[in-house]
């Protein structure tokens, strides 16, 4: 998956917004205010997401191109190769994974401006 496939995914969600909050690099995604991905689009070799913190465990145990994402909380971000070690399809699979978790922590209110 390469960077323009990445925005243009995640982009796909309802209510997501893309922003550069930390650099000039580092693209983040959210949903209304809470992000649930984001890249370093310079080096473009990793993207992180939320997880569920027993998945997130077990994906970094299965796949070698899954680890704990550097400068976030290692508990529920994992950073995913775009390597091609990893298919496009789990990828984006676990970009959805995040978007909803991120989404069903949200007051029902918030859910419902989404939906």
């Amino acid at each position: 998956m390469n960077v323009e496939e990445y925005r243009d995914y995640c982009l796909s969600f309802p209510c997501t917004s893309e922003s550069f909050p930390f650099n000039e690099t580092v693209l983040v995604f959210k949903v209304l205010d809470k992000m649930f991905s984001l890249a370093d689009i310079e080096s473009y070799n990793g993207i992180n997401v939320k997880c569920d913190p027993e998945k997130a465990i077990e994906l970094r145990e299965e796949y070698y191109g899954v680890t704990s994402a550097f400068h976030m909380s290692k508990v529920h971000w994992n950073t995913i190769a775009v390597d091609g070690s990893i298919s496009d399809s789990l990828i984006k699979d676990w970009i959805k994974d995040s978007y909803e978790l991120v989404v069903s922590k949200m007051t029902k209110k918030k859910q419902a401006e989404i939906r």
